[in-house]
This record gives C-alpha cells, sequence and structure tokens, in this order.
C-alpha cells in the first residue's frame, strides 16, 4: 500500500466515521434497523452543495445539511411510530422518496463545487497539503461526534434511549413515550449521516443522487469490525470502535485493491464483494476463537 493510499484510507475512514456512529445508534442502541442512511447521506452532500452555490458559509451548509438529515430520520420515525408501518418498510420508503428529493434539491442527478469555498479551505490556506488537511479535519470531525456522542448517551435521554432499545415494554412501563425516544434517535442518527454526506461532497467537489448506495452496508461492516477488531463492553469502548471500525474497514478495502494474485487483482466493482468478505469474517471470527479456547 502506498502513502496515498494509506492516506486516502484514513481520510475516507474518519469522513464516513461521522456515518458509522449513526449506523451504530440505531442499530445497536435502538434495535432499529434503518435503510434510510442510503439516502441521507446523498440528502446532506445535496443541501450543502446547493447552500455553497448559494453562498452560505461552507460550515454552514453543514448545520442545514444535518438539519435535513433529521428531518429525514423523523419521518421514517413517525412512519414507523405513528403509522405502524414496519420499521425496514418504512426506512425503505423513505429512502426510495429521498431519491426523488434530492434530484429536486439540487435540480439535476449531480452538481459540482469545484471553484467554490469549502471547509479545507482554512486549513489548506495554513499551508497544509490537502490529504493532510483533509485527514485532520474530518479526524476531528470524528472524535468531536464521539465523544459528544459518549456524553450524549450518559444523560438521562440517552439512557431513556439505550433502555429503549433493549427493553421498551420496561421503559415504557415507567411512563417513557418510546415513540418520542425512536423518532429522536433515528433523526439525530441520520442526522450524522447526512452531515458525513455533506462534508463527502465538500471534499470530493461535487455531490451525486447516487452516492449513497451501499452506504448502509459500509456502515454496518465498520461497525461490525470494529467491535470484532476492538471489542464493546462499554457504552464509551462501542463508540470509539465504531469509528476505529470505519477507519480499519477503509484500511482493509485500500490493502484489498492494491492485492494482485499473479494476473488476477481487485478492482472498485469487487467493492461490495470485498465487504461481504470482510462482515463474514468479522461475524466468524469471535466463534472460532471461542472453539479454539476450549480445546484449549
Amino acid at each position: 500500500m502506498t502513502w496515498y493510499a494509506f492516506y486516502g484510507a484514513l481520510e475516507q475512514g474518519f469522513v464516513y466515521g461521522l456515518m458509522v456512529l449513526g449506523v451504530y445508534l440505531t442499530f445497536r442502541v435502538l434495535d432499529f434497523p434503518d435503510l434510510t442512511v442510503d439516502g441521507s447521506l446523498p440528502l446532506g452532500a445535496a443541501v450543502s452543495s446547493v447552500a455553497i452555490t448559494a453562498g452560505v458559509n461552507p460550515y454552514l451548509s453543514l448545520l442545514y445539511a444535518a438539519a435535513a438529515g433529521f428531518a429525514a430520520g423523523m419521518v421514517t420515525g413517525i412512519l414507523n411510530t405513528k403509522f405502524r408501518i414496519l420499521h425496514l418498510l418504512a426506512s425503505i420508503l423513505t429512502m426510495i422518496s429521498l431519491y426523488s428529493v434530492n434530484i429536486r434539491i439540487m435540480g439535476r442527478p449531480n452538481m459540482t463545487l469545484l471553484g467554490k469555498p469549502t471547509v479545507l479551505d482554512a486549513l489548506t490556506g495554513l499551508g497544509l497539503p490537502p490529504y493532510l488537511a483533509s485527514t485532520t479535519l474530518f479526524g476531528v470531525f470524528g472524535l468531536v461526534a464521539m465523544a459528544a456522542l459518549v456524553w450524549f448517551l450518559r444523560t438521562e435521554l440517552g439512557q431513556t434511549m439505550i433502555a429503549t432499545g433493549d427493553n421498551p415494554q420496561m421503559i415504557t412501563s415507567q411512563g417513557v413515550n418510546t415513540h418520542t425516544v425512536i423518532i429522536l434517535g433515528v433523526g439525530l442518527s441520520n442526522a450524522l449521516v447526512a452531515l458525513s454526506g455533506a462534508l463527502v461532497a465538500q471534499n470530493q467537489g461535487a455531490a451525486d443522487v447516487g452516492m449513497g448506495v451501499g452506504t448502509i452496508v459500509a456502515g454496518l461492516a465498520s461497525v461490525i469490525v470494529g467491535e470484532t477488531v476492538f471489542g464493546c463492553r462499554t457504552v464509551t469502548r462501542a463508540l470509539i470502535a465504531a469509528l476505529l471500525g470505519s477507519v480499519v474497514y477503509r484500511l482493509a478495502i485500500a490493502l484489498a485493491l492494491g492485492l494482485k494474485f499473479g494476473e488476477f487483482s481487485f478492482t472498485p466493482s469487487d467493492l461490495n464483494l470485498i465487504t461481504a468478505v470482510l462482515v463474514v469474517v468479522a461475524l466468524v471470527s469471535p466463534n472460532i476463537k471461542r472453539r479454539f479456547r476450549g480445546r484449549a
């Protein structure tokens, strides 16, 4: 692996780490399988791109993107809780709707940001090379988001959210409105995903309506890989593992794409296959470890 590929994997790992934290919030904390993320990631990219094109400060556009993602997550939560639609179906309906919404927002299937200001301009203006500026900035964003989630999940509302995912009947008997908690949690998750999408768009200089395809698979793979490698005994450790899992996942992808076996080599079109293999290995490895310990 070249240094260029290594820095690229770190950059991708941190910027998509926000998305992974959002996926962790729904799948692990709320026990809510949410496919909305495949639509909310390009939603954040679309909102941020349109805002920047209209002259809005790049950092302020991130808030707009997060708000749009929160609204998208709320729609999924409301469909599930208020209209009694199965969570998977509710998230699929929102995801499909967002495809049209994103095109409506941008006015076209994609939008370029070439020549427009981005959040990276401040660091590159200090003389940092672009690859180092992006890695540093996205790393800071990921660490801040992780720390904020650790703090939030230790609050009364955060503990209520954890209890809702663990035992909704018990927490309902305590007088908690689980519908509100689910709507808030799914909204917060998709706000993080949309924020990730906005940063990705500003980094690559374009937003595309199809850039969210496979987001949920990559997010789940990162969560599972992180839990397998770093453990998840506490919420804090699990969140750290989710963020680092995103980095490990991207490094593994970069390493796999650089491998060559004679005439055979992996190409970007093999990304889904590589992801599937990584997830299988991460899921199977704990069972293999237990068997070896049992024999020892």
